[in-house]
């Protein structure tokens, strides 16, 4: 088992891993920016190495500076969170180069699941349902055309290298399809340095479902069921839940099965989450891979009672796992606490916690490192809390959810709880009756008094 392990991440993700290293009994080294010196990873790590100044790039994103503080502090692994480097495959090479386990998918994998085309052609070998749309990355827009026409409209261009919504358009009509195809191919050139771009029919009315998946060294893998992400903004998820009320026990079934043959087809080794379309008819297709830890985790863990982090950890030291799939027991939904104003279109609220109370009580989990006091720095993603709660059935989950966000007070910023709030009382929400449009029609009632 590892002795010490680096984590190259910051905020609620990095906590989290912490925690499960104590209970494991191994030393945690925290890396933080100078914006982060006050954040509560740095204080609960047993080391922390300052990494640089608060720009990504010249800290969280900086190999070189992460690579130096595990050699001083003699880390043995190194275990990226999510985001960052957590996808990155030269950073895992690097580590490998160094002796240092990355506590991640190898940097073959990374590089095979990581680019999209690549991942679904492999899906494809593999048997996994997939959306119809371009074997590779489209050579130009002539390329582009003849396949639109040939598996009809609506169609979705896609950044190869694309994520979070960057370089995604959606195409109704002909006459619309080069205009997107050149602002796609822009935005992703400059997010993401590779303008390549493929194709997929649009499904319509979808929902976004993922399967969480774990395999070892041996190359066995299980699944650990669904998470229902369905309800996201400018493709950034808002809440997610275990099970999903969309879903059947065959569906289940067949959506498990078709992730473990996608894991154990690639010889997956670690935690990673396989991402499926699913349609108003129940067919499911093949979307990406992550092969990381999700933000959503905590409600996978709370419905079959699994710590994923020491999962990782073990299959990182060449524990086998068990091989069992597991299905939800209880029911747990998620929601994203943002430091954003829902009032006005979402806008970034960073500055200083004024007064913070967390609620608390039976099946409620929150997963944060602010406090009150705490300076929400305007360099990094605005997610600042998650709040989870777990009960027997949906309808408990939904009721304790309201009561717990009742009791979630943040003072001196603006936060997305009263979005929240407001769908857990939308009828569509509670029905379950939502797709990954939801948020196109939803509207916030104005602030009461």
């Amino acid at each position: 088992m590892f002795k010490k392990i680096l984590i190259a991440n910051r905020g609620e993700i990095a906590l989290r891993v912490i925690r499960t290293c104590k209970e494991m009994g191994i030393k945690t080294v925290a890396v933080y920016s100078t914006a982060d010196a006050e954040s509560l990873h740095v204080r609960f790590a047993d080391e922390a190495v300052c990494i640089g100044p608060a720009p990504s790039n010249l800290s969280y994103l900086k190999i070189s500076n992460i690579i130096a503080a595990a050699e001083i502090t003699n880390a043995d692994a190194i275990h990226p969170g999510y985001g960052f480097l957590s996808e990155n495959a030269k950073f895992s090479k690097i580590c490998e180069e160094h002796d240092i386990k990355f506590i991640g998918a190898s940097p073959e994998m990374i590089s095979k699941m990581g680019d999209k085309a690549t991942a679904k052609a492999t899906m494809r070998a593999a048997g996994v349902p997939c959306v119809p749309g371009s074997e590779g990355i489209l050579k130009d827009y002539k390329e582009c055309l003849k396949l639109a026409k040939e598996i009809g409209f609506p169609v979705m261009l896609k950044a190869t290298a694309g994520g979070g919504g960057k370089g995604m358009r959606a195409v109704w009509k002909e006459e619309d399809l080069e205009p997107a195809w050149e602002s796609a191919r822009k935005e992703a050139e400059a997010s993401f340095g590779n303008d390549g771009m493929y194709m997929e029919k649009l499904i319509e009315e979808p929902r976004h479902i993922e399967i969480q998946i774990v395999g070892d060294s041996s190359g066995k893998a299980c699944h650990l069921s669904e998470r229902d992400c369905s309800v996201q903004r400018r493709h950034q998820k808002l809440t997610e839940e275990t099970p999903s009320p969309f879903m059947t026990d065959t569906l289940r079934k067949k959506m498990g099965e078709a992730a473990v043959k996608a894991a154990e087809f690639i010889k997956y080794e670690g935690a990673g989450t396989v991402e499926f379309l699913v349609d108003k008819h129940r067919n499911f297709y093949f979307m990406e891979m992550n092969t990381r830890i999700q933000v959503e985790h905590p409600i996978t863990e709370q419905v079959i009672d699994y710590d994923l982090i020491r999962e990782q950890i073990l299959v990182a030291a060449g524990v086998p796992i068990s091989g069992k799939n597991y299905f939800p027991q209880l029911h747990s939904i998620e929601c994203r606490i943002n430091a954003e104003d829902p009032y006005h279109n979402f806008r970034p609220s960073p500055g200083k916690i004024t007064n913070l109370h967390a609620p608390g009580g039976h099946g409620v989990r929150i997963d944060t490192h602010v406090y009150s006091g705490y300076i929400i720095p305007p360099n990094y993603d605005s997610m600042i809390a998650k709040l989870i709660t777990t009960a027997q059935t949906r309808e408990e989950a939904i009721n304790k959810m309201k009561r717990a966000l009742d009791e979630f007070v943040i003072e001196g910023i603006k936060t997305t709880i009263p979005f929240h709030r407001q769908l857990m009382d939308h009828p569509d929400y509670i029905e379950g009756n939502y797709t990954t449009k939801f948020m196109e029609d939803f509207k916030m009632k104005p602030m009461e008094e």
